[in-house]
């Protein structure tokens, strides 16, 4: 009986270890501890290498005057520029124009500018990546208009900033990434007709622009674009028409703008272009002229196509690429001339308190 008890535990404790065994390793097969089973970590997303970039900007566009016919061949409407634009990372220019064909002009206004969505197809074909309509044409033909730019905006899907159903999509900036590059971009206008200020200003409850006029606003809205972002860029309508130099309303806000967290502070409205250049590690234009435009002559058809390199989320060089409007469009200006009108530009800076250099001040 001695003998059966003892086989009956010598083979319980065989059972027994090759229960505690299986699937383990010897140690844990000879009676040590095996660890508690714990769920493996998700798999981490590996972030895009970010590259450098090249961005590119364009003064003031509409399809006024002669202009207007070049629409119905859209993928050439911009003419020879269009190869600059489309070389770059990302391209951007102020469409001065409503996109409708109603609505009732602004009472007050000289002049009203409006075009037909197929603006949207030329602007795409062009190379252009993206546009502000925050400027002092973007409701010209008022709330009938604006709808009408609204639902274009919507319908074609082209991204648009400065411009919105209320305060919060005006504000809001366009986000995309290039080359792992996280860029934020706004749009907002410091030029409104007096008169015209409250019924195109953009509130919680009523669609229009975004104003840069409300600084605190637009400080609020750089520093909300800053969070997930390398690189922010601020598209300003500004400026006095013909001044080559900036106002100091317009060096006031471009500070207020870098310290909330700008990577860039591009825009126009003068007609003619003004410098632009480095402050601090922040890179400040003031004035990109006229970039399709249909009356443009004399001074006015000086025009150009600025260049930013992008690295590491911060904006490592520029240059300038002069141009000279015919017929309403940029033509790039070559050799003699080209270097000629560059150093006129390069001129420019010395009223604008910029630095040519980044880190140079």
């Amino acid at each position: 009986m001695r003998a059966k008890v003892m086989l009956a535990a010598a083979l319980a404790g065989v059972l027994a270890a090759s229960a505690c065994s299986s699937g383990e390793d010897n140690a844990e097969a000879e009676g040590a501890t095996a660890p508690p089973v714990t769920k493996s970590a998700e798999p981490v997303e590996e972030q895009p290498a970010k590259e450098p970039i090249i961005l590119a900007f364009g003064g003031d566009v509409h399809f006024e005057g002669q202009l207007r016919a070049r629409l119905g061949s859209p993928k050439t409407a911009f003419g020879p520029v269009a190869s600059i634009l489309r070389k770059a990372d990302l391209s951007m220019v102020n469409l001065e124009t409503a996109i409708t064909t109603g609505g009732t002009p602004a009472p007050g206004k000289e002049f009203t500018f409006r075009a037909p969505a197929t603006a949207f197809t030329a602007l795409k074909a062009a190379g252009v990546d993206v546009v502000s309509m925050a400027n002092n044409h973007g409701m010209d033909y008022m709330e009938t208009g604006l709808a009408d730019s609204l639902k274009a905006i919507k319908k074609t899907g082209f991204p648009t900033v400065g411009i919105g159903r209320n305060a919060k999509a005006a504000y809001a900036p366009y986000r995309t990434t290039v080359k792992g590059n996280r860029i934020a971009i706004l749009g907002a206008t410091q030029v409104l007709d007096d008169h015209l200020i409250p019924a195109w200003t953009a509130t919680d409850t009523k669609g229009g622009l975004a104003s840069a006029k409300d600084v605190p606003r637009m400080v609020q809205a750089v520093k909300q674009a800053r969070k997930n972002s390398d690189l922010v860029i601020v598209h300003l309508h500004w400026g006095e028409e013909l001044n080559p130099c900036p106002l100091p309303r317009q060096k006031e806000l471009a500070r207020q703008l870098v310290d909330a967290g700008a990577d860039a502070v591009v825009g126009g409205h003068a007609h003619i272009p003004l410098g632009g250049g480095y402050m601090d590690d922040s890179y400040i234009h003031y004035g990109m002229s006229n970039f399709v435009f249909y009356s443009a002559s004399g001074q006015t058809a000086n025009s150009g196509v600025l260049l930013l390199k992008a690295a590491e989320g911060k904006i490592t060089k520029a240059v300038w690429k002069p141009a000279r409007l015919s017929g309403g469009l940029p033509v790039p200006l070559k050799g003699a001339a080209a270097k000629a009108e560059l150093k006129r530009w390069q001129g420019l800076r010395e009223c604008t308190g910029l630095e040519a250099r980044k880190g140079s001040s």
